[in-house]
């Protein structure tokens, strides 16, 4: 993938990288991912696959857990029978998804029932987070609040104390 750092129809790319890769890397841990950054947004902003004969496609290397980067495969990747090029330039990240998806046919996942009971519990962790939060700034603008008067009555007893 190349695309640029600033805009100029390259925050679709951009987009991508940053909210698409991750997970597709994620789900596929032996394929390699090279993306190109550059600063130059006149540039094509293209994400190229590399398409490698049925021979070749064999199953991807066993990932060693041990390894300081288990997500690199550990032989080199198969020669590339074919390429084919996206242009990503002025196209949003979900349009840049749909086009690789279809281009190698690719099949959606969907998420398990555990991983909907987690996106759940996640999503009840956060509004307790939000309302716990609420919670404790109260208590704290209330603390702030005694603490002010507190420190205005010494002020009062100092200056008074001062006059004598």
């Amino acid at each position: 993938m190349d695309f640029a750092a600033g805009l100029n129809g390259h925050l679709g790319p951009k987009k991508f990288w940053r909210n698409c890769l991750p997970r597709l890397k994620y789900h596929n841990p032996a394929v390699p991912m090279t993306v190109n950054r550059s600063n130059d947004t006149s540039l094509p902003a293209t994400l190229t696959i590399h398409f490698t004969d049925a021979s070749h496609a064999s199953s991807p290397p066993p990932i060693n857990s041990t390894a300081s980067n288990p997500a690199a495969p550990s032989t080199p990747a198969a020669p590339t029978a074919y390429t084919k090029t996206i242009e990503c330039k002025h196209r949003d990240d979900n349009a840049i998804l749909f086009d690789l998806m279809e281009l190698t046919k690719a099949k959606k996942v969907l998420p398990t029932a555990e991983e909907k009971q987690k996106l759940k519990d996640l999503a009840a962790m956060k509004l307790k987070s939000q309302q716990d939060s609420l919670l404790s700034a109260a208590v704290n603008e209330k603390i702030r609040a005694e603490k002010a008067i507190l420190d205005q009555a010494r002020g009062e007893v100092a200056a008074a104390s001062a006059d004598n």
